[in-house]
């Protein structure tokens, strides 16, 4: 347990942020999981519409903090790659 109010507050802060890049981190892992289960199906269509979506939440997950530039960089590209295989 904190001794000091500062402690306190930093702790209260700590967990809002915690609970904020949970839902961010969890939102970018849906709409991935989303792209790639509609590539699995043989839906290039909606596949494309989803990885536009998709792109949009990793960008945003990467501009609040909560992964790092070259991490949301990788993730765009590998997602990329795996819809553009399909239609080729």
């Amino acid at each position: 347990m904190p001794h000091h109010k500062s402690a306190s507050k930093r702790l209260r802060q700590g967990e809002v942020r915690r609970q904020r890049n949970v839902h961010f981190r969890s939102t970018m892992r849906s709409a991935i999981k989303q792209v790639r289960e509609a590539l699995d199906k043989g839906d290039v269509d909606n596949a494309q519409k989803l990885l536009a979506e998709a792109t949009q939440i990793i960008d945003a997950t990467q501009s609040k903090g909560v992964i790092h530039a070259r991490n949301a960089s990788r993730k765009i590209s590998r997602l990329t790659r795996a819809v553009n295989a399909r239609i080729n």
